[in-house]
């Protein structure tokens, strides 16, 4: 599996605080079946992260694994919030690339409110051919109330991330959902962990992948749409499940 939002970088922002947090947090994940992840620090007003800060700290963190004997490999990202698209310089934003793919972003949707600003920056980002996840928009009211709100915004090219926490149970029952909803929609495309800490919000996809009841759709979730964004190439198409849940998960 590959996991597209973490917070594992120690000392950077809410995530792991020391070196010992994020050489637990990758030993947890590749227990769980993970082999790559993304780096994802926050880039926001309360967490104003570099990309020189970012790319510093997940050299070092690949080297501490490497030392360590833990076959994960750490890529560079960051969770880039809608004031910091506005401020950063293309320059920059590049070296935040999902992945480490400078024509992907990891983009996070706001937990209050549907700013209109939203639409309009992620056209921009369109027409300069770079590739947007939505992080966790399951969690949003509005979104909760009227799911179909992100349609506009997935039918103009952008791909939507879902917290393995929330599929599992572990995060809420109106997130969980809504976030089965989307999926019901076509409107979520990946599944992350948003990992913070190995234990509370820990790292961890195996049993949201058991949880979409599905082997090859929690496939496409969890390994074949992350490895398109890494790789900048096409989304596969998402596969019939054999089993439909019928809105079970709906209110």
């Amino acid at each position: 599996m590959i996991d597209l939002h973490t917070h594992i970088l120690p000392g950077i922002d809410d995530g792991s605080r020391t070196l010992d947090d994020a050489l637990a947090m990758a030993r947890a994940a590749v227990r769980d079946g993970i082999r790559v992840v993304a780096a994802t620090p926050h880039v926001r007003d309360d967490w104003p992260t570099t990309a020189a800060a970012m790319e510093q700290r997940t050299d070092e963190l690949r080297a501490e694994l490497a030392a360590a004997g833990i076959p994960l490999d750490v890529r560079r990202g960051g969770e880039i919030a809608l004031e910091a698209l506005e401020r950063l310089s293309p320059e920059e934003l590049a070296r935040f690339g999902l992945g480490g793919n400078p024509k992907a972003l990891l983009v996070e949707f706001p937990y209050y409110g549907f700013p209109l600003a939203l639409g309009l920056r992620l056209q921009e980002l369109a027409v300069r051919g770079i590739r947007v996840v939505l992080a966790h928009p399951e969690r949003n009211a509005e979104v909760q109330a009227a799911p179909e709100s992100l349609r506009p915004l997935v039918d103009a090219g952008a791909l939507t991330q879902v917290t393995a926490a929330v599929i599992d149970g572990r995060a809420g029952r109106r997130s969980r959902e809504t976030a089965f909803d989307l999926l019901d929609r076509g409107l979520a495309h990946l599944i992350a962990s948003d990992a913070h800490t190995p234990d509370i919000r820990g790292i961890g996809m195996s049993e949201a992948a058991a949880a979409i009841g599905d082997e090859a759709f929690a496939r496409w979730l969890t390994h074949d749409v992350p490895a398109a964004v890494i790789d900048g190439t096409a989304v596969a198409p998402r596969p019939v499940t054999g089993r439909r849940r019928r809105g079970l998960f709906r209110r």
